[in-house]
């Protein structure tokens, strides 16, 4: 295991970069494998996922409860979210959550869907496994194009 390893599974917990970010870097920078630097990324993606959504639900949750600030614009981002996105999300929690991820777009990824299965309350575990789904997904999309250039 080499430093690069680290590397591309730390840039791809990054937000933003992500796995979109690491996999390319890691191929034709570092010229580490595709199929190591799919592992590698998809493992570092996945694994910012758990604490992200314990984050978002406690840390936001308990500043609420403090501050009035934060409780009503905690409030109003719900609303807001709900009146304009509840209804298509609502329908398809779990695939659009999957989609929000899976798709390689910048600002699209584990990081988003966390925020978003937060916003929507989709329940922890199902928010985990849609997500994870979604990160194995984005991956094999990054890495088939990364591999066409190889």
């Amino acid at each position: 295991m080499t430093i690069y390893w680290i590397l591309t599974v730390l840039i791809a917990a990054l937000p933003v970069a992500e796995l979109r970010g690491a996999i390319p870097l890691a191929v034709f920078v570092w010229n580490i494998s595709p199929l190591t630097a799919f592992f590698l990324a998809v493992i570092g993606n996945f694994l910012i996922v758990i604490p992200l959504l314990w984050f978002w639900h406690f840390a936001v949750h308990r500043l609420a409860k403090r501050y009035h600030f934060v409780h009503r614009c905690k409030e109003w981002m719900f609303d807001r979210t709900h009146r304009r996105h509840g209804g298509k999300f609502e329908l398809l929690k779990e695939f659009a959550l999957f989609f929000l991820v899976a798709i390689p777009l910048p600002f699209t990824g584990a990081w988003t869907g966390t925020v978003a299965a937060y916003l929507f309350g989709v329940p922890f575990w199902r928010a985990v496994l849609w997500i994870g789904l979604g990160i194995i997904f984005a991956g094999i999309l990054v890495g088939v194009g990364v591999g066409l250039f190889v």
